[in-house]
């Protein structure tokens, strides 16, 4: 019955003295304002204040809600900005692209320096699942690849970045310029301990040539590099993650096709993606991303509503 509009109105003309001077401070006609207070008291069955009034005098029951306007408006306004800009916050994050660990932690420091006041909570694993935690209030972000349909989730774009093939220095392949499916199909690709599907190589390159080369499990970024070194098998990961060890000489890497592009997005649920800690971690991981990482590209960000999926350039085969 009472809406915080009537309170704020109720105030304007106590602080202003006259409808017509309350209108214009509420940047209203005075008609309206007039009309505005003749329905109120209509429902509420009683005067607010004495019409012609010089100085404007409120009945009993209108200094009533005027108290109460003095009392409820001031909440309001500094639980907004409680709600703005909060001085304590947690955020529970997890990663399912496994190796972003390696540009993630810098970023995180500088999210931490510029927000002292937001504790931040990591959780990994190459085994964890963790939008089904996020679905549940378990978590708060989740950095990943893959997006879930119908979900209730709100996937911000961070960036792209190129999956590159990680080979021996001196494994045949490493002499080509060009790289097809048909190139891997007599070889061991080591992958993390994932389902297939969910990895770009497989569903972007490899399956749309009908190519199924033998898979090997390995669920340590590093002793997956040094097993690639040794020619034990090769790998698809970002650039980022061999960038180091392609500079010693111990592994090289090769465009897949003509190029396969990944996206990475930060997971939350729908309706918190403007809370402002969650704004201001995912513009700095974002910026430092794109600053330091090689082959990545800055994605602007999506228009209102769900995404509508992961775009990867797929290879001219």
């Amino acid at each position: 019955m009472i809406e915080i509009k009537h309170l704020r109105t109720l105030q304007a003309l106590r602080n202003c003295g006259s409808l017509a001077a309350a209108a214009a401070s509420l940047h209203q006609t005075q008609s309206a304002l007039s009309h505005q207070f003749s329905d109120l008291e209509q429902r509420l069955g009683f005067r607010l204040f004495v019409r012609k009034s010089q100085p404007l005098r409120f009945t009993p029951q209108g200094e009533v809600l005027l108290g109460l306007a003095e009392q409820v408006l001031p909440q309001i306004s500094q639980a907004l900005q409680a709600c703005h800009e909060p001085r304590q916050a947690r955020l529970r994050m997890a990663i399912e692209c496994h190796s972003c660990i390696q540009w993630l932690t810098p970023a995180l420091e500088n999210f931490r320096t510029a927000w002292p006041q937001v504790e931040v909570d990591f959780t990994s694993g190459v085994a964890f699942d963790p939008q089904p935690s996020l679905q549940q209030g378990e978590l708060d972000i989740v950095l990943t690849s893959d997006i879930l349909p119908r979900s209730n989730l709100h996937y911000s774009p961070m960036f792209d970045y190129e999956v590159r093939l990680v080979l021996a220095a001196d494994h045949p392949l490493a002499q080509r310029a060009h790289i097809t499916p048909q190139d891997l199909a007599c070889e061991t690709l080591l992958i993390y301990p994932v389902q297939r599907q969910r990895l770009d190589i497989w569903r972007h390159f490899l399956q749309p040539a009908g190519i199924s080369p033998q898979l090997k499990s390995v669920d340590n970024t590093l002793l997956l590099i040094q097993m690639v070194a040794a020619k034990m098998g090769i790998a698809a990961l970002p650039h980022w993650v061999v960038e180091s060890f392609e500079r010693q000489g111990l592994v090289v890497t090769k465009r897949l096709g003509e190029g396969l592009w990944s996206r990475l997005y930060a997971a939350v649920r729908d309706g918190e993606q403007r809370q402002p800690a969650v704004e201001a971690f995912i513009h700095s991981a974002r910026q430092h991303a794109c600053d330091y990482l090689p082959r990545v590209r800055n994605v602007a960000q999506p228009s209102a509503g769900a995404p509508t999926g992961k775009r990867v350039s797929q290879p001219r085969l």
